[in-house]
């Protein structure tokens, strides 16, 4: 819309309509057409389908003054010469069953802070207390426990799957690894999560690149709730997806977290996005928190 002189509507192979842009964006000829701007226009406003916390709802995520800094290392001694502050001190809450995005553009901190979170990382300082237990100093035996109430949706559903490996396999890896399931309970366990994300489970002995971006994002959905989580940590999930897709991912992640009382960190950059799926939003810039609200105040005002 904002850089196109003319456009060319492709649908399975086939042009299916094209004209000068202000034009087509008016007036669509052909149902494909309507659908993708429809798709679009969807996430001008927030999903009806958002559920949000229970009124005075705890706290199942509390972050308090989270540092995380790097330091790049040089001569023989190894001495820091210079330090990157990626997170510079940020403090929020997350609710039971609560939304909160994260926005920022590129180098903010947003990412970092998730994998805070999910302690890829080793905040340098601060606290991140999980059911009112800090994560930020937990052993291996800790975090083992916690990791399976907290997992990951990442952001390109073709890097996050290994190729090499069924559907099945990539689904029941984390039930094997936790030793939940095994022979026909797991293969049964894999049907179920499949059937849930809305994929047909004799998919499963495929692997990933007989799938579309959509249908291998839910695969990857359908992998972070094999272990019933509490705490989603959704990074970028929709940025690599067809506009016309889009809103199937967000709405299947909303159906699962009214069905499943999941609650969400949900990091991006495109405010569309978060108005659509999110309850409150912090908004990042170089490490901190400038700001950070409902989500329809801060997008209005």
């Amino acid at each position: 819309a904002e850089i196109a002189d003319d456009v060319v509507v492709m649908e399975k192979g086939y042009v299916v309509e094209q004209g000068e842009t202000r034009t087509l964006f008016d007036h669509q000829n052909h149902p494909y057409t309507r659908r993708l701007l429809g798709a679009v226009k969807r996430l001008d406003k927030p999903s009806e389908a958002k559920v949000g916390p229970m009124p005075g709802a705890p706290d199942i995520l509390r972050v308090e003054n989270l540092h995380l800094h790097f330091h790049k290392r040089e001569g023989f001694l190894q001495r820091i010469t210079d330090t990157t502050k990626a997170v510079d001190g940020i403090s929020f809450n997350l609710q039971k069953g609560e939304a909160l995005g994260i926005v920022g553009e590129s180098g903010s901190g947003k990412t970092t802070v998730g994998r805070c979170i999910a302690r890829v990382y080793d905040p340098t300082e601060g606290t991140i207390k999980y059911n009112n237990e800090n994560i930020a100093t937990a052993n291996s035996e800790e975090l083992q426990t916690y990791r399976q109430q907290t997992r990951m949706i990442f952001q390109d559903p073709f890097a996050s799957l290994n190729p090499r490996m069924t559907v099945q396999q990539i689904i029941a890896e984390p039930l094997v690894v936790n030793h939940i399931a095994s022979g026909s309970e797991l293969e049964g366990r894999v049907a179920t999560l499949l059937t849930e994300v809305g994929l047909d489970p004799a998919m499963m002995e495929r692997y990933p690149h007989a799938f579309s971006g959509g249908q291998r994002q839910r695969i990857v959905v359908a992998r972070a709730i094999a272990l019933e989580p509490k705490l989603v940590i959704a990074d970028e999930p929709t940025s690599a997806l067809d506009v016309s897709i889009r809103t199937q991912v967000l709405d299947l992640l909303l159906r699962l977290q009214a069905e499943m009382g999941l609650s969400f960190i949900f990091i991006s950059h495109d405010m569309a996005v978060i108005r659509y799926f999110c309850d409150r939003v912090a908004v990042m810039y170089q490490g901190q928190i400038v700001e950070i609200g409902e989500t329809e105040k801060i997008i209005t005002d």
